[in-house]
């Protein structure tokens, strides 16, 4: 793939995904982009996949020129971006002119692979945590793999509002409201009485450079995701632990309180996880299953892609449960969280 086809490709999914602007920014990239400076090279010399699934070069350029607008040292380029009506053409001399005049800032900002906290993904885990606590109900051991800033094992300091149905708690610290189909969740409100994550490189959200790491990443012409972003931030006290996703997790299952149903939470991560990586994590989870007992109960709760293209493109919403090895299918969501079709019967 080249960069000009991948800034395109990924023009088309940022404006499916419902951000106009994202598409025309990234459409300038593509045709524009400038291949002799030094972010140019730089951009040449990386190899295999450029895409979404790789080094997804489009966004980390993205990510870094809505940092300068978002820290105030780029005034020009802030003229030109949302709630801003400015004109292509004016976007694009604003936007090339940033290329040039902060291409030091940019060259470090794209050496690290874009990073977000999509919260609204939160709205699928508090209805499948209901759905494992219906099943055990006990309080929650939870345990996030890809974790990033943590926001999404906050989930319980969320509601989620279906057609005027809350669940959650009565002041919550945002409120999620995705586009439902289906049945409502069940009526049972778990307890978290531990959580903790894990990522590569996590980021505390209430921290001034990586909290502008987190929200860099969400699009410019979308306040909403940012909004909730810094609303998800302000109550954030779980731990994160740098390293090895099933390493860690080796650990916390081997440490699992009895009294306890341990759920592994990830929403968008396992894909991303190394082919042997992914082996080793299914294979260690099923062997703790195969061993759980009633007061010590496993559960693993995924929104991951799976390839479907047969309807809308998201993510398949799974839970697995020990002792007895059930898997439900609770069905699909939009991968920001926006729809979740639920088809978990109630």
């Amino acid at each position: 793939m080249t960069l000009a086809q991948a800034f395109a490709d990924q023009a088309e999914s940022c404006s499916q995904m419902g951000s106009p602007f994202m598409g025309r920014l990234l459409r300038i990239l593509a045709s524009q982009w400038p291949q002799s400076s030094a972010l140019g090279q730089k951009f040449a010399g990386f190899e295999g996949d450029i895409g979404p699934a790789g080094h997804s070069l489009p966004l980390r350029i993205a990510g870094g020129l809505h940092a300068l607008v978002l820290n105030g040292t780029a005034p020009e380029l802030a003229a030109v971006y949302p709630p801003n009506n400015a004109s292509t053409a004016d976007l694009e001399t604003n936007v090339l002119h940033a290329l040039h005049t902060h291409e030091k800032f940019l060259l470090d900002w794209t050496d690290s692979a874009p990073q977000t906290n999509e919260v609204r993904r939160s709205a699928a885990l508090i209805a499948g945590a209901r759905v494992a606590a219906q099943h055990f109900d006990l309080p929650l051991t939870l345990s996030e793999l890809g974790a990033s800033g943590g926001l999404n094992l906050m989930w319980d300091h969320y509601a989620l509002d279906i057609h005027g149905h809350r669940f959650g708690p009565t002041v919550p610290a945002l409120i999620l409201t995705p586009e439902w189909k289906g049945a409502l969740p069940p009526d049972i409100g778990p307890v978290i009485a531990q959580r903790a994550g894990v990522d590569l490189n996590p980021l505390d959200p209430q921290a001034g450079a990586d909290l502008l790491r987190l929200t860099a990443y969400l699009w410019p012409d979308q306040p909403d995701r940012l909004r909730m972003t810094r609303a998800a931030a302000s109550v954030m006290t779980a731990p994160l632990a740098q390293g090895d996703a099933i390493d860690w997790l080796a650990t916390r299952l081997a440490e699992a309180p009895r009294g306890h149903l341990h759920l592994i939470q990830h929403t968008v991560a396992w894909q991303y996880f190394p082919a042997a990586a992914q082996a080793r994590g299914r294979a260690l989870i099923e062997a703790t299953g195969a061993k759980a007992t009633a007061d010590r109960p496993l559960g693993w709760l995924s929104m991951e892609s799976d390839g479907d293209t047969t309807g809308k493109v998201g993510a398949a919403l799974t839970l697995r449960l020990w002792p007895g090895d059930i898997t439900l299918d609770l069905g699909r969501a939009d991968f920001h969280g926006r729809w979740i079709n639920w088809t978990a019967t109630p």
